[in-house]
């Protein structure tokens, strides 16, 4: 059974800032095939997450856009901490806006509970959306 993760993605405004810090990451290494997000705990449900699982980002409380996860990679860092570094598809997919509270780390989230995707025409929903709700109407 697919299982996806979602995590907030913090400091940045909005999904077009969360892109322009990938492609800056690409950038930096031209040798990897995608963006990646390192985190310190390694999924316990790695089998299902790789059975075509996305990782759905959390921006400014909501959900914004998720990502297909290609491959799940065990790395040690500069300060000598086993991490997880998620190897991410380049593509993005813009999905319903959907709240969501702050939570720290990962999460895991079951394809019942995660946001449909949005076709390219309700893209611009995601900006009103998120005008209503800071103006408190949501």
């Amino acid at each position: 059974m697919t299982v996806h993760l979602m995590k907030l993605s913090v400091g940045v405004q909005n999904a077009d800032d969360l892109r322009r810090r990938h492609r800056s990451m690409m950038a930096s290494q031209p040798s990897m095939a995608g963006p990646w997000h390192i985190t310190r705990m390694f999924p316990r449900r790695a089998e299902e997450v790789l059975d075509g699982g996305s990782l759905y980002w959390v921006i400014s409380g909501v959900f914004a856009v998720r990502q297909k996860i290609i491959g799940l990679e065990p790395v040690t860092t500069a300060d000598g901490i086993s991490r997880c570094q998620i190897l991410l598809a380049p593509e993005w997919v813009t999905v319903d806006p959907l709240p969501r509270r702050a939570f720290q780390g990962w999460r895991y989230l079951t394809p019942e509970d995660a946001p449909a995707d949005m076709g390219t025409d309700k893209a611009d929903s995601q900006q009103l959306y998120r005008a209503l709700s800071e103006l408190g109407l949501l």
